[in-house]
């Protein structure tokens, strides 16, 4: 058919060579996308040209490094579009073969159906929830910001890049679009440049029935400047828009790009036909006639190829880089050593002992403490070694405490806290971007039961497996008057769900400044941390046993050959002691667990667990949530004290009485595992 079609148009002149390189784009995707029966070809067609524009004449980066610190940061947050991206870090020189373009969609190839951070060289972050890719450019656009504030020196301007986000409908139609854009608006991340890929399509049809916003109004009410009508298949037009949101810099950019879904496919084109679906074969066929293409599937002419490879102008770039930092690193050692650090990922030598001494002066203070408070004296204490800690919450700074005494809020001469409003999600989101640019380690804070609201964010946190953590306090019931709807009652159950997210509920000073050890200490994954409200006693550790905090589970207090095992976290822990205390006057020898974070207690050898749960020991659970969960850990013939319903609004006192969170009530329950 591909012949047959050929053979009745007359010959033409080839395009020129900046169509050619777009046409490049084009074909490698729509051919990828057939080849794996599964894709979405539009976005990178109608994209393409300005992909070219940007990737040929603006992005600097180096594709034999990916990872070089000052490189151009892009991302395409409308991540269903990936084939573009990938067309595009393989034609300038990445290290992803033809082969891997062949095998789109596949099991184990390094081209995944949406963009994933770590297994693609050169893709910044994983996409595909809607909006999510342009809050973490956000991110990145304010960590350049903060970094550049704290490094650069007249003549050594080290950090200095942009961040260009590519996205589309879907995602401006997300809500997470309006926090992001909001914030960005309100820091003036001038560095900051989004391109809009206005085609009227989505997966349903034509957005007219579903979405008419006035994009530009809306981003200019945000403060953004806003580049209207650029005609998204002229290069020159392209060019002069991004050149002009580059020579600006004093607000955030949206360049709108007037673009046809699916250009070169004649009849499919503008449709949402072309969305999500393989073009089929004749319809390549007759693209390929459209856009002059008279090659096979997956082959690129070697002059196409040769314009494309961006290596040795990406290595030139870096190298200047380099030469510049060792300028500075003359100039400037001490700053210079600890960019270095900063870029590496490293904590100082002296970071552990910093943190054993402050855990000890804890253990040694005692005292009664909201967990809250405990955490902000946490935070205190690692910022006083980590300057690259940055903070915020959204609207809620008093009450999560998450502002240490040195902080400094956030505006155009830097800072390392953020106000980052009433806008969970897209602090998240945010927070995630900053890690994923490197040099900072990030941590947001909210109520525990918002997390809902940014749940996306948490998931792929722990999907790109960053080192964000995020402070959730105000942690159960005893919230008290604000009643159900501040009371999180499932939440703490659901975020352990989350595979590779790590989840801490401290019981006192001394665990949770472990838990922040542990969470700074991570490198494989992001942390949440849930904290009371509410004052909770210091308990009683002997050295050997303070050692153990930190496996997530450890005997916080024993008996003598224990009749039974009581295991419980946060605020919760004291509950337990009290009811091994009356037990023990009945002599009833139970052991106390405090299990602060199942993940780590659950990554620990068998040998370690098998000694603090011993089997064929009767076990009570005891968490102020739903109860389900704890199963795992006592089975069905233990007993678990928890909360399967709402709660109530009333003072805290009350709600523990009514919902049975006192020591009888656990002490009942043992016995009655016991008798059972």
């Amino acid at each position: 058919m591909q012949n047959a079609i050929r053979r009745a148009e007359p010959a033409r002149d080839a395009p020129p060579l900046p169509a050619r390189l777009a046409n490049a784009l084009r074909v490698l995707a729509m051919d990828a996308v057939q080849q794996a029966n599964s894709g979405h070809p539009g976005m990178p067609m109608g994209m393409a040209d300005v992909a070219e524009v940007l990737w040929n004449r603006f992005l600097r980066h180096n594709p034999t490094n990916p990872a070089w610190a000052n490189r151009d940061r892009f991302v395409v947050s409308n991540g269903h579009g990936s084939m573009l991206l990938y067309a595009l870090l393989h034609l300038s020189g990445y290290d992803l073969p033809l082969d891997e373009l062949r095998r789109f969609r596949q099991l184990r190839s390094r081209t995944p159906g949406h963009p994933e951070r770590g297994v693609t060289p050169g893709v910044e972050t994983t996409t595909g929830p809607l909006g999510q890719g342009l809050a973490n450019g956000v991110g990145m656009a304010l960590a350049e910001r903060l970094l550049a504030a704290e490094f650069n020196r007249p003549g050594f301007d080290l950090v200095d890049h942009f961040t260009y986000v590519l996205v589309g409908d879907g995602c401006l139609m997300e809500g997470i679009s309006h926090e992001a854009a909001s914030l960005a608006g309100t820091l003036g991340l001038g560095k900051l440049v989004v391109l809009y890929d206005d085609n009227g399509i989505s997966i349903d049809g034509r957005v007219e029935g579903w979405f008419r916003d006035d994009t530009a109004r809306r981003f200019e009410a945000y403060g953004w400047d806003v580049v209207r009508g650029v005609d998204g298949h002229s290069a020159g037009a392209v060019a002069v828009a991004i050149e002009e949101a580059r020579e600006l810099q004093r607000r955030p950019t949206l360049i709108c790009c007037r673009t046809v879904i699916g250009k070169g496919a004649p009849r499919k084109a503008g449709s949402h036909e072309v969305h999500g679906a393989p073009l089929g074969a004749d319809e390549i066929a007759a693209a390929r006639l459209e856009l002059n293409w008279p090659h096979a599937p997956f082959e690129i002419p070697d002059d196409v190829r040769a314009a494309w490879d961006a290596r040795e102008r990406g290595a030139a770039a870096e190298t200047r880089w380099t030469e510049r930092f060792h300028a500075y690193e003359r100039a400037y050692p001490e700053l210079a050593a600890e960019l270095r650090r900063r870029n590496a990922g490293t904590l100082p030598t002296a970071w552990r002992s910093h943190l054993d001494r402050e855990i000890a002066r804890a253990q040694e203070r005692g005292g009664a403490t909201a967990t809250r408070k405990a955490s902000q004296a946490a935070i205190g204490a690692v910022a006083a070694l980590l300057p690259e800690l940055v903070g915020g919450s959204a609207d809620l700074t008093g009450s999560n405490l998450t502002r240490w005494p040195a902080a400094k809020d956030v505006d155009v001469g830097g800072g390392n806290y953020v106000r980052y409003g009433v806008r969970e999600f897209g602090m998240f989101a945010v927070a995630n971007g900053l890690a994923l640019h490197g040099g900072l380690l990030p941590f947001a804070g909210t109520f525990l039961v918002f997390s809902d609201y940014g749940r996306s964010a948490i998931r792929m946190a722990a999907l790109m497996k960053l080192r964000s953590i995020f402070v959730l306090t105000h942690d159960s019931l005893m919230v008290g008057e604000d009643g159900p709807t501040h009371q999180p009652v499932e939440h703490a159950a659901t975020l352990r769900l989350v595979p590779n997210l790590d989840v801490w509920r401290p019981a006192d000073a001394v665990e949770t400044l472990v838990a922040w050890r542990s969470a700074v200490e991570r490198s494989d994954g992001p942390t949440a941390l849930l904290l009371s409200r509410q004052d909770l006693p210091a308990q009683l550790r002997a050295e050997d046993v303070l050692a153990q905090v930190g496996r997530g589970g450890y005997v916080l207090s024993d008996a003598a050959a224990p009749s039974a095992v009581i295991v419980a976290t946060g605020s919760e822990v004291a509950l337990a002691i009290a009811a091994q205390r009356a037990l023990a006057d009945e002599g009833i020898p139970v052991r106390v667990v405090s299990m602060p974070c199942t993940g780590v207690f659950d990554r620990q050898p068998p040998e370690y667990r098998d000694s603090v749960l011993p089997a064929g020991v009767p076990r009570v659970a005891v968490e102020a949530g739903v109860t389900d969960l704890w199963r795992k850990y006592v089975g069905l013939e233990g007993a678990v004290v928890g909360l399967d319903t709402y709660g109530e609004s009333a003072p805290a006192a009350d709600l523990a009485a009514h919902f049975g969170f006192t020591p009888d009530r656990v002490a009942r329950a043992v016995r009655s595992v016991l008798r059972g």
